[in-house]
């Protein structure tokens, strides 16, 4: 096998609770060591700061001995995580790196999590990128994600999130409709082509922004269920992660959908945003949902996202029709603190009745 050069992009946000099973980790893994540099970004957290004394005290000292070399690049903000990992990925590309692997800050990977990788996007140059198999911690024979659905009015989910593995088969390569940005591996030479990721995301649905570029231009998106990534996963209720992710699902439709499209969707996703509306204003994060509406009304908002849009557009190689294939009509989440019946059992079922009319419909 040839061992390209790889760069393992992990983004410190206040990373003491973590970072020791993460070197844990990569002290035992098998693809050689000189062929991979750990990049650490340090974003500064608004209560704890930097981690940089701690990471210099009890990580520093194995660069190139236990570990890969290590490059260790603190920021003087947070820069969220798109522009976290932007920094990560401009350093892997200024220093003639092959691959990129984006390394959650709460997760680690298993020892020879990196060869089925980069097997595979040897193997076929049609794969943009490829997730590992992530499983929960310490649940460990609970899935997190097996890749992800996206449902046709901008939101994502996990696949078979708590699920028990050994309930399901999996190949040991698949596609999927997107995959997370917490255990990545991405071409260098597409993000010298294509970009960074978008920055202007911050946090939440920058995955998913990106996956839909390498799609829309024509690239696969996989993922290896022999490369295995174990996640700390906690669902949190911050009311900037509700801001986030309800701006930027309809920045990611605004971008990559056609007009018809988005015409066509347009009545389920009205009847969406009242359900929205109640459940945010039950759940106590009403107030982030109308500023992302007050985002919207901004004409500086339009022009930022049609610019980003025309780009989209300019790359596509693919229809509509062909990118929805992967799309799904309902929302499945299994958090409880976030589980409505009205979802399940009348929104739901609304919502994929009218996705098998109109996807039929987007022949475009």
């Amino acid at each position: 096998m040839r061992y390209p050069k790889v760069a393992i992009v992990y983004l410190s946000f206040h990373c003491e609770p973590y970072i020791d099973d993460v070197v844990s980790a990569l002290k035992k893994m098998t693809y050689p060591k000189d062929r991979v540099e750990l990049v650490i970004v340090d974003n500064p957290h608004p209560q704890h700061g930097l981690s940089v004394r701690y990471l210099e005290e009890n990580v520093m000292s194995l660069s190139g001995n236990e570990l890969p070399h290590i490059t260790l690049l603190p920021q003087t903000e947070n820069l969220g995580f798109s522009g976290g990992n932007n920094v990560g990925i401009q350093w892997a590309l200024d220093n003639g790196f092959d691959y990129i692997y984006f390394h959650n800050n709460d997760g680690f990977v298993a020892a020879n999590f990196l060869e089925p990788l980069v097997e595979a996007m040897e193997a076929d140059k049609t794969i943009g990128a490829t997730q590992s198999f992530m499983m929960l911690y310490p649940d460990t024979e609970l899935i997190n994600s097996s890749g992800n659905s996206f449902h046709y009015l901008g939101l994502g989910f996990c696949n078979n999130l708590r699920v028990k593995a050994e309930n399901l088969n999996f190949p040991k390569l698949y596609e999927t409709s997107y995959a997370s940005g917490a255990a990545l591996l991405m071409r260098a030479d597409l993000l010298r082509q294509f970009g960074l990721w978008d920055s202007d995301f911050f946090m939440y649905h920058e995955d998913i922004e990106y996956c839909f570029r390498l799609k829309i231009a024509g690239y696969k998106i996989m993922v290896s269920s022999d490369s295995l990534f174990y996640h700390k996963y906690s669902f949190s209720r911050n009311q900037v992660k509700f801001y986030c992710i309800e701006r930027n699902r309809m920045g990611v439709m605004l971008m990559f959908f056609k007009w018809p499209t988005l015409l066509v969707l347009l009545p389920m996703g009205l009847v969406l945003e009242v359900g929205l509306l109640l459940f945010a204003f039950k759940q106590g994060w009403i107030k982030e949902k109308l500023r992302a509406y007050w985002y919207w009304l901004q004409p500086s908002s339009w022009k930022l996202w049609l610019k980003k849009r025309a780009y989209v557009q300019s790359i596509r190689k693919i229809s509509d029709h062909e990118m929805m294939k992967t799309f799904v009509g309902e929302v499945i989440f299994d958090e409880k603190s976030i589980k409505n019946p009205i979802l399940d059992n009348i929104a739901n079922p609304l919502m994929e009745w009218y996705w098998r009319i109109v996807k039929k419909i987007i022949i475009w």
